[in-house]
């Protein structure tokens, strides 16, 4: 126990900052600064909205990019990542809301981040690298398609119709809209869209979307436009922390969500680092400690009434661009978003929802990287069936589903093309077989018979077929040093072949048995089977010298002995010797 406890606290202590990274902060602290100033501007609209979208209004957003980004930026694994609410976090939220109401999604968050830190500590981080492209590729256009397809209501300036499937509410706001049409909304909506859209083609440098929002809030009102729905009083500062929220009853119902969002943080968050790294040189991220950092942002930001957070893909790529060198940057974007939260919010209270639902449609289109998509559609039909896939998932159920649908069907498609790459052919007893001629052994009713590749469950059947339709011989051999791997299906199919040859009259002997694959022959009998009737031999040419002792009727002869490799001392000595 204490020793549990030793490794687990200096796992802990792994995780925790350094003096590198003090150091960092010190190398540049005025880029960083103007970077995190930068970041601020384009997160408060992001913040807001998708605290708006989430159903916990736009003060839960702001605590959680205040909370969870200084947290995240201390503790976390990137130097360069930013974190806060985000759009696919909001898509798993709306459910939960919905079901459980904002306590519930509160108290998600409180799980998530355990869930996070355990993760962290069982070092989990590196497997990330396993999830195939196509798969993150499909997950990101299918939350760009369901952030763009979320913010129809408030574009539309309709009150959000009852659902929780994006594509019933969607289509009820549509109807909605028809019959009490409010054109000034969707004015608003679609101004903020397309001035971002068209100002990041014309100046990236420039964050048009805070510029878009202060203008479309100056004209609301101005003109007094009550058809332009405000956000609403915002409170002037974070609530005192609390746990009011948590109700011990309902936690086993609020954990297979608190699942979801722990998977969703640690994907979203992990791909954003990485993202990240690639776009700078000589930054890499540490994933168990990203984990690390997100966890305990996720356990403090419900404390102030925030919901769930991750690392912020759009977020993080602006940090980049705009010359973070630290985790400064981040750190001073949670520190200006405090100071808005403090100072500025009547005037942020004022800013239109349909400006704030035009920020996120453009955002959401900005999310989709077209040139990515063309290039995996061109890829392999595999690769576009697993990106498209994954994203109807996205769409039609929910993220955590759409990413194990496309692992599913990734790993099945992977095992398809391994298990095509497994041969059985026969083959020549050449001169390179010490002269043995071929045609003289298949006179005498031998035949060789060579596997390649993996004999495992997805590709050992076919073997079965085709050594029980051999004909017209007595010996079998079958040469293995090239299979790869043998799994128990693969070990079984192969001693039921054996086994039906045998019942033929017909002796199977095998060589070149790695002695890594002995154990799982062993294990199922396949290789008893075959020192039984037959014989095990090192080489081919012992195994075809076995059979003609075979065939000239001395009998079964206890095979010749199987050389195994010799170790490095016995090699010697035999040199001494």
């Amino acid at each position: 126990m204490t020793s549990a406890l030793t490794q687990i606290g200096s796992r802990i202590a792994a995780l925790m900052p350094g003096r590198s990274d003090l150091a960092e902060m010190r190398r540049d602290p005025r880029r960083d600064l103007l970077a995190g100033l930068t970041v601020a501007i384009v997160a408060l609209p992001l913040a807001l909205g998708f605290g708006v979208s989430s159903g916990l209004g736009a003060e839960a957003g702001l605590a959680t990019a205040v909370v969870a980004g200084a947290l995240a930026a201390v503790f976390g694994g990137s130097n360069l990542q930013v974190s806060g609410p985000t759009g696919a976090m909001t898509v798993v939220l709306v459910p939960i809301v919905a079901q459980h109401g904002p306590s519930g999604v509160l108290a998600v968050g409180l799980m998530a981040g355990g869930m996070l830190i355990a993760l962290a500590l069982l070092r989990a981080g590196k497997y990330m690298q396993y999830v195939p492209a196509p798969v993150v590729e499909g997950f990101t256009l299918g939350i760009a398609c369901v952030i763009g397809l979320q913010q129809i209501p408030n574009a539309l300036g309709v009150p959000k119709p009852e659902g929780d499937r994006v594509l019933v509410v969607t289509w009820r706001a549509l109807e909605e809209f028809a019959k009490n049409p409010n054109w000034t909304a969707a004015a608003f909506a679609l101004a903020v869209a397309a001035v971002m859209l068209m100002g990041a083609r014309w100046r990236p440098t420039i964050p048009f979307s805070i510029l878009a929002v202060i203008v479309a809030t100056l004209v609301a009102q101005t003109a007094g436009l009550d058809a332009a729905k405000p956000i609403g009083d915002l409170p002037s500062g974070l609530p005192a922390p609390s746990l009011s929220f948590v109700d011990l009853g309902a936690l086993g119902s609020l954990l297979a969500p608190a699942v979801a969002v722990a998977s969703l943080a640690a994907l979203e968050s992990l791909v954003s680092a990485s993202v990240a790294d690639g776009m700078t040189v000589g930054q890499k991220h540490d994933p168990d400690r990203e984990l690390f950092g997100q966890g305990l942002a996720n356990i403090a930001a419900p404390l102030f009434g925030g919901v769930p957070a991750t690392g912020a893909i759009a977020r993080t790529a602006v940090n980049v661009r705009t010359g973070a060198g630290s985790r400064l940057a981040a750190l001073v974007h949670a520190a200006v978003l405090a100071v808005i939260v403090f100072a500025a919010a009547p005037l942020v209270s004022r800013i239109p929802l349909a400006a704030l639902a035009g920020v996120l449609l453009a955002t959401a289109i900005r999310m989709v990287e077209v040139g990515s998509l063309r290039a995996m559609a061109k890829a392999t039909r595999s690769d576009a069936l697993i990106l498209v896939l994954t994203a109807v998932a996205t769409l039609a159920l929910d993220l955590v589903y759409a990413v194990i649908v496309g692992l599913v069907v990734a790993g099945a498609l992977a095992l398809r093309a391994v298990a095509k790459q497994a041969r059985l052919d026969q083959v020549p007893l050449d001169r390179g077989d010490h002269s043995v001629e071929e045609h003289a052994l298949l006179a005498e009713h031998i035949v060789a018979y060579r596997i390649d590749g993996p004999l495992f469950f997805a590709a050992a059947h076919r073997f079965l077929l085709e050594l029980a339709e051999v004909a017209d011989v007595r010996v079998v051999i079958l040469r293995m040093s090239r299979v790869t791997t043998i799994d128990a299906t693969g070990a079984l199919v192969l001693k039921d072949a054996v086994a039906k040859l045998n019942r033929r009259g017909i002796v199977v002997m095998a060589s070149g048995i790695r002695s890594d694959q002995r154990q799982v022959l062993h294990s199922v009998g396949a290789l008893e089977l075959l020192r039984f009737k037959g014989g095990e031999y090192a080489t081919t040419p012992e195994a075809i010298q076995g059979a003609r002792i075979y065939l000239e009727g001395v009998g079964l002869l206890p095979p010749l002995p199987v050389r195994k490799p010799r170790s490095v001392s016995e090699k010697a000595e035999e040199t001494v010797g």
